[in-house]
């Protein structure tokens, strides 16, 4: 009787949907590892640090980090569309009005002469 119970309230934990298991977690740990190793070589190697290519790699390899913190540390990846569209829609707002708040202020300093 107390294994019946057990199981059915094992049943009725279980929504369906599907969930991560210890492997997965342990190859996204891997994985940013060897993405923030990459990013801090990156700022000891100076030939990376003084060429052009440094902020775009680093904001490319930062997107790559918070993607995968937010989809499988945060449950995203597994939660309702609902969810997800709360999240993602704040966040595409914000980072649009961040860009253009760098563009409007990147051409105000150039105007003023703060940038060289």
């Amino acid at each position: 009787m107390a294994i019946d119970s057990a199981a059915a309230g094992h049943a009725a934990h279980d929504d369906g949907h599907e969930h991560p298991t210890w492997s997965t977690y342990w190859k996204i740990a891997v994985i940013l590892f060897v993405i923030t190793a990459v990013e801090v070589s990156a700022f000891y190697i100076p030939a990376w640090e003084t060429s052009w290519v440094y902020v775009p790699s680093m904001l490319f390899l930062s997107t790559i980090k918070f993607t995968l913190v937010v989809m499988y540390y945060m449950h995203l990846k597994y939660d309702h569309k609902l969810f997800r569209s709360l999240f993602t829609g704040p966040l595409i707002v914000a980072a649009l009005t961040l860009i253009g708040l760098m563009f409007l202020f990147s051409k105000l300093s150039i105007r003023l002469g703060l940038l060289s």
